[in-house]
């Protein structure tokens, strides 16, 4: 006994410029994400160095 299996459905039309807006909002919040983190991570490293000098 064989099976046909029944054809793929037809996915749902994309909206390409809508997705590219997402991502580009996307990219920007990681990145600003990552600026805050960076400057945290900065100050904290000149404090722990002063406090080691001082």
């Amino acid at each position: 006994m064989h099976l046909q299996a029944t054809p793929p459905r037809a996915l749902p039309p994309q909206d390409m410029e809508a997705m590219d807006a997402a991502e580009q909002r996307a990219q920007r919040v990681t990145y600003s994400v990552a600026g805050v983190a960076g400057v945290v991570l900065l100050v904290l490293l000149c404090l722990l160095c002063s406090r080691a000098i001082f």
